[in-house]
């Protein structure tokens, strides 16, 4: 794919719209955890995987995280640095199954939830698969999500069917995203050596609040519908789409 100078202007401008985005958001301190918050602003990476496509909507949402991360409100914390990969794994997710990439965006969110299952929280599982079940089980749900969230897709024409597709995208995007999170605090360089715990802590917060954070991935999903389903609507009627959503013909032509 050719990549325009627009395009590229287009990346940079919605980074920068992620670090004022995260200035105005309202921020949810983790259960039990204050040191870690979740910012309503994640539904934005789920745009950008639609608008940008999963390479260059990745790299957005990354770029924005950092430099969210490293200016105010972030200050650069260390507790925050672990979760950097959150957002553009969200745009990833959501960029490979709106361009037909469904499997890849399968086998990403399968091989986190995977892996999940075998971090010293979670084994032995004879002992401890009740952790897993409370960390995963919305996760397998978005998984199971993504086959038939590819088929409507393809058909979604009305602006009701557009909205509920897009929200069932941006809620398996958000729960790659936050997938992520639980791993990366699964492994004890994080979950001791940045926030100073020892594993049966980690255990009793991975339990202690199983259906607050699939809420919250719901607000961002609706969120992330709201916005972008009239801005694809527009982008279209224009002909023109950033990277994602164009035929081989408009690249020739662009």
């Amino acid at each position: 794919m050719r990549i325009s100078a627009l395009d590229l202007a287009f990346v940079a401008i919605f980074a920068a719209l992620y670090y004022v985005l995260s200035i105005l958001s309202l921020y949810v301190p983790a259960i039990g955890l204050p040191e870690i918050t979740i910012s309503l602003t994640a539904f934005i990476a789920s745009v950008y995987g639609i608008l940008l496509g999963p390479g260059f909507g990745a790299l957005t949402a990354f770029v924005g995280a950092v430099v969210a991360w490293v200016l105010p409100p972030g200050g650069g914390s260390l507790f925050g640095l672990p979760f950097l990969l959150s957002p553009p794994l969200n745009a990833a997710s959501v960029g490979l199954i709106y361009n037909k990439r469904w499997m890849e965006a399968f086998g990403l969110l399968g091989l986190l939830i995977f892996v999940f299952w075998f971090t010293l929280p979670v084994t032995p599982l004879s002992q401890y698969a009740y952790i897993g079940v409370a960390v995963t089980w919305d996760k397998i749900i978005a998984l199971a999500l993504i086959p038939p969230v590819a088929f409507l897709l393809r058909r979604a024409s009305s602006a009701k069917a557009l909205f509920a597709t897009f929200f069932l995208l941006a809620f398996v995007g958000n729960q790659a995203d936050n997938m992520w999170g639980a791993l990366v605090f699964a492994f004890p360089v994080v979950y001791t050596g940045i926030f100073g715990l020892n594993v049966e802590t980690v255990r009793f917060l991975f339990v202690l609040s199983p259906f607050a954070y699939p809420a919250i991935r719901i607000i961002q999903a609706f969120l992330a519908a709201v916005v972008a389903v009239p801005l694809v609507k527009a982008l279209k009627s224009a002909g023109w789409m950033p990277l994602a959503g164009r035929t081989k013909n408009q690249e020739k032509r662009g």
